[in-house]
């Protein structure tokens, strides 16, 4: 304990000895003239048309970046964030990109090329890194923030473990706000309302404050009324379901002048509705088809139900330019939550021999728990300016992470929480990573552009349980119910790398290869009910490589990236959740994956624009030892892999978790001049294929193809005024996303069809 504490103050006062010396150098030049940021960047080049992505940490055109990458911006992201959507709207908006949840909008689950991490506990880790405002957001929680006033979107796919760290072997969602600007007074203010009563009003000012200094102000108001109806009459549950209100807000103030750049942001949000909805016998014994007398709007409940979050966070970003040497950086940041979540995970409301009819389970169970997750971390970079065709970058980083939760469990029949609350497992985890990284890119030659990147990466974990429980679900140690305390401790370091080459066929097009390796910590499961016991899994590794091309023809009318790519994944963490005891356990096993991807965007006559996406990928577990139980309730699914003699399924060969093969996007707008503006058409949509919810198959528990479209008519005049009509999932295409299979065939569905109007004025 001295040592651990000894080496987190020695690395706490290094980072903070590096800032210091960030505004330290930047003092002598506080009274010079400001000017924009260094690094900054628009998202698209209006002179030649190029991409701008900052995947490398630089600003620099995607046809130049060794990295297959998506940049998502300006109208196209605000047509795809309407109508009061979370940042689940980006799935299958990219390809090789999904998101689901089974918390709704508390806690989002991310997988590019298949992998990913289903498991719900609040200690999950996830090989998908979110990056808001350069910031790793670990806890899954805190990866929910809404969607607000961004200058984009990127989503880096493959390892991207040398620049952006830890859990990233499958990716990075990248999002960066608008950034206050001392060029000129400016904002816009929007809001819709739509069916449900669905309200997103958003709202954003920029205000330069002389001699340097600006702010930026920004928030969002999303609310939708409960729109399904809760017909049990009996029970805690509320009788209109699948509401929120969900507001949140950031400040940023920002300085510049001729070297040095400082920018504080802080946010928070707040968050009041219904957990997401579970459905009993949602799916017809023998068929993945919705069960007899299914309606969207409809469900039968009888345990609490109840959703709230709370959330602020901080950084400071701040950056020195030496002349003709480089720019150092330095991010401080802080970030603190608590999300209650209480849920029916039974999803019906009749008890008696279940038959496999809807709203029909096995036994009553109702569970929640309040999380609380709190982060710091802090980075140091240095990225060098270019030296005779040598580019250098490298930098320490550090995280800390203290995450405290409750697992609450109530007994049936409900008569009121503090009578019926009869488990309350206690969870203290700590967890803390630090790492060492650098990276060089030489350009060899005209047409020819080497890169490297290398990383150390330290992570430790510590785990502790207490607490009280119903004594015959404990599989844990013991005294009526009171749970001896346990401990897990894990740690594990690692080394990852990327070498890349891109290659200049000619002015406009680029080819690249690119082989990378990524790393994630080891894991502790924590659950400590039905079977479940504290494990631990180790560390898990990938080493992938792609190649492709990128480039644009038409001076820039045309843009097109094609990638392929292959990876393998050794000591992959999944767990296997539910089944017949509702366990759950934390195992390595193997998995490789393969696929491609292609991109394109156009302008192929005045007014008319159009972008295409999609992916093929193949992910397959490569491991004959493992199997894992099944199903659950009396009325049990059909299993499709072989089975044990004691019932578990063998899964080699399944594919991936919510990994389907096929994922295609098409946007299209058209707009012509009429009056004093221009009235348009935006439409988008977005397809994915069958999915597997579970590590097995069976018939009941593949997810139908789900395709979403979404339309938009408007006039937006050139004195900023715009209105619209729109409709997101225009055909009301419903289908199950994700599903629990512990208790009968209990799943749960997509968004229904919205349809409203929007206002919006620029300035």
């Amino acid at each position: 304990m001295l040592a651990s504490s000894l080496r987190t103050s020695a690395l706490r006062s290094l980072f903070a000895g590096a800032s210091l010396l960030v505004i330290a150098g930047a003092l002598p030049a506080a009274a010079a003239a400001a000017e924009p940021a260094q690094g900054a960047a628009p998202a698209l080049d209006q002179d030649n048309g190029d991409i701008i992505v900052t995947a490398t940490r630089r600003a620099e055109s995607s046809k130049d970046v060794p990295v297959a990458v998506t940049s998502i911006s300006g109208e196209k992201l605000a047509v795809l964030n309407t109508s009061g959507l979370d940042i689940r709207f980006l799935s299958s908006r990219t390809p090789s990109l999904q998101i689901e949840s089974s918390f709704g909008r508390t806690f989002p689950r991310f997988y590019i090329r298949g992998l990913g991490n289903t498991d719900f506990d609040p200690n999950a880790a996830q090989p998908v890194s979110v990056v808001y405002d350069d910031v790793a957001l670990e806890n899954p929680m805190l990866k929910s923030f809404p969607v607000f006033d961004l200058k984009s979107v990127e989503v880096l796919r493959g390892p991207q473990g040398t620049l952006f760290g830890r859990n990233t072997p499958a990716g990075v969602v990248k999002l960066d706000s608008a950034k206050p600007s001392d060029d000129k007074p400016s904002g816009y203010a929007s809001a819709s309302w739509a069916t449900h009563d669905t309200i997103n009003a958003e709202a954003a000012l920029n205000l330069p404050l002389g001699g340097g200094w600006a702010f930026r102000g920004s928030g969002i108001l999303q609310y939708r009324d409960d729109w399904v109806t809760n017909t049990a009459t009996t029970g805690g549950a509320d009788k209109k379901l699948e509401g929120y209100r969900d507001v949140a807000g950031r400040a940023q103030l920002g300085y510049s002048s001729a070297d040095f750049n400082a920018l504080l942001n802080f946010h928070a949000r707040d968050l009041a509705g219904t957990p997401r909805v579970f459905r009993a016998g949602l799916f017809k014994p023998g068929s993945n088809d919705f069960n007899t007398g299914f309606d969207p709007s409809k469900v039968a409940l009888d345990g609490y139900t109840s959703q709230s979050l709370t959330q602020w966070g901080t950084n400071l970003r701040l950056d020195y330019h030496f002349e003709g040497v480089g720019t150092l950086y330095s991010v401080t940041a802080y970030e603190k939550a608590r999300v209650e979540s209480t849920g029916d995970i039974d999803g019906g409301n009749t008890y008696n021999f279940p038959t496999g009819a809807l709203n029909d389970a096995l036994f009553p169970d109702n569970t929640g728990g309040v999380t609380r997750p709190e982060e710091f971390s802090q980075e140091i970079r240095f990225a060098s300016e270019d030296m005779n065709g040598v580019r250098l970058l490298g930098g320490l980083y550090y995280f800390h992470q203290k995450l405290a939760y409750s697992e609450f469990d109530y007994t049936y029949p409900p008569t009121t929480r503090a009578a019926n609350l009869d488990q309350d497992i206690e969870h203290r985890d700590t967890n803390e990573n630090y790492g060492v990284f650098g990276s060089v890119e030489w350009k060899a030659i005209d047409w020819l552009t080497l890169r490297a990147g290398v990383r150390y990466s330290h992570d430790r974990k510590d785990d502790r349980i207490t607490g009280y429980g119903q004594t015959f679900a404990l599989s844990v140690p013991n005294v009526g119910g009171v749970i001896v305390p346990l401990r897990a401790v894990a740690r594990a370091s690692d080394v990852t790398w990327d070498v890349s080459a891109t290659v200049a066929l000619s002015k406009n097009i680029n080819f690249y290869e690119r082989v990378a390796t990524g790393y994630q910590g080891p894991a502790i499961q924590d659950r400590v009910t039905f079977g479940s016991t504290q494990n631990v899994a180790k560390k898990q590794t990938t080493i992938s490589g792609e190649a492709g091309f990128k480039g644009s023809f038409a001076g820039g009318k045309l843009h097109f990236d094609i990638d392929g790519y292959l990876w393998s994944t050794k000591d992959l963490q999944i767990t296997a959740v539910g089944g017949a005891t509702n366990s759950a356990h934390l195992f390595n096993t193997n998995a490789v994956g393969s696929g491609v991807e292609a991109e394109f965007d156009a302008q192929p006559i005045p007014g008319l624009t159009l972008t295409a996406g999609g992916s093929y990928n193949f992910t397959k577990i490569d491991d004959a030892r493992i199997a894992v139980g099944v199903c659950g309730g009396t009325v049990g699914c059909h299993v499709l892999n072989p089975l044990t003699p004691t019932g578990t399924a063998l899964i080699n060969g399944n594919p991936l978790p919510q990994a389907p093969k096929w994922v295609a996007n098409v946007t299209a707008r058209y707009g012509v001049p009429i009056g004093d503006g221009e009235a348009y058409v935006y439409t988008d949509w977005a397809y994915r294929s069958t999915i597997n919810y579970f590590l097995y198959d069976a018939t009941e528990f593949r997810g139908r193809p789900l395709l979403e479209g979404g339309l938009k008519l408007g006039y937006k005049m050139h004195n900023g005024i715009e209105v619209a009509a729109f409709a997101r999932n225009i055909t009301n295409q419903i289908r199950s996303i994700s599903a629990i299979d512990f208790n009968n065939l209990t799943g749960m569905i997509n968004e229904p069809r919205i349809i409203g109007g929007e206002a919006k004025f620029s300035f």
